[in-house]
């Protein structure tokens, strides 16, 4: 237990704590800032998913031309934009045993010679 003369240190910027007995913060910038630091490794993270996950879906809807439901790509044009295969939303294996990789709404199938068709899921 603390004496009263001793004063609690800040966990953020070490200052002393004034107050309840039980305050940890010096004030709500410190506790806002403590609390960002700790989640930041998980955050950043999802973070950067989430933005490799969108300039995918982008590069996908820029080269399928409007009007169009299917386009083919190379595989050279696609790492050329910046797409990234290890980054997908879900998949979907069609009945011909096909199996489409998406990025939202959009997605691919690996085709021969490292060619892949783009298409657009119908929004029913």
């Amino acid at each position: 237990m603390l004496q009263q003369n001793e004063a609690k240190a800040c966990l953020y910027c070490k200052k002393p704590v004034k107050g309840r007995s039980d305050k940890k913060f010096c004030d709500d910038y410190c506790r806002a800032a403590y609390n960002n630091e700790l989640k930041s490794a998980a955050n950043n993270y999802i973070r950067n998913v989430n933005n490799a996950l969108g300039k995918n879906r982008r590069i996908l809807e820029s080269l399928l031309p409007d009007g169009e439901a299917t386009t083919k790509a190379s595989r050279d044009k696609l790492i050329e934009k910046g797409f990234q295969f290890k980054y997908h939303t879900h998949q979907y294996t069609a009945k011909n045993g096909n199996t489409y990789l998406y990025c939202y709404e959009y997605g691919y199938l690996p085709l021969e010679n490292n060619w892949f068709l783009i298409v657009k899921r119908n929004e029913e």
